[in-house]
């Protein structure tokens, strides 16, 4: 999880949500990702899918057998779903989502019956840490806002005072 954490603030350097992952197989890590939707503009690249894309080309197969992927935040439904449909066996996550986690918050698509394969899931491993690097980064985000909302206003009456 500790490699999964520094994915997670490389996602959060070019201004992503700072969520990273790690695809082991074997005792050897064979993918990594953390998010890019902002940097690649890729409304997909989720750290969970950029990981199994990169361990798919890297292994020769869309089935990832024998992988346990670790990610900082609990998985969505897009990510979920991927995770069934790549047959990965173990999921390990940090932080709970409760907007957005289908893998025990909202709803459990990696473990419903229904779908043709199930994964063993560990939560809560690191879960301060995961959970910290997303506060402080979302944190920031309101404060930089502010400061921008702040100049833009102190822009518009310096401008609106010194009108004819």
């Amino acid at each position: 999880m500790a490699l999964a954490l520094e994915q997670a603030r490389e996602a959060a350097q070019h201004g992503d949500v700072p969520v990273g992952a790690i695809l082991v197989r074997e005792g050897k890590v064979v993918a990594v990702g953390h998010n890019r939707r902002e940097i690649d503009g890729d409304p997909t690249a989720h750290a969970e899918i950029v990981a199994l894309r990169e361990a798919a080309l890297d292994l020769g197969h869309w089935r990832l057998e024998g992988c346990t992927l670790y990610v900082t935040l609990e998985p969505c439904p897009m990510c979920a779903g991927a995770l069934v449909n790549a047959r990965i066996p173990n999921l390990v996550f940090g932080a709970f989502d409760p907007k957005a986690g289908a893998t025990g918050s909202l709803m459990n698509l990696c473990q419903d019956p229904r779908l043709n394969h199930r994964l063993e899931i560990l939560n809560g491993v690191l879960a301060e840490e995961c959970s910290s690097i997303l506060k402080d980064f979302f944190r920031s985000r309101r404060r930089q806002k502010r400061e921008e909302k702040k100049l833009r206003c102190n822009d518009h009456k310096t401008n609106h005072d010194s009108s004819p």
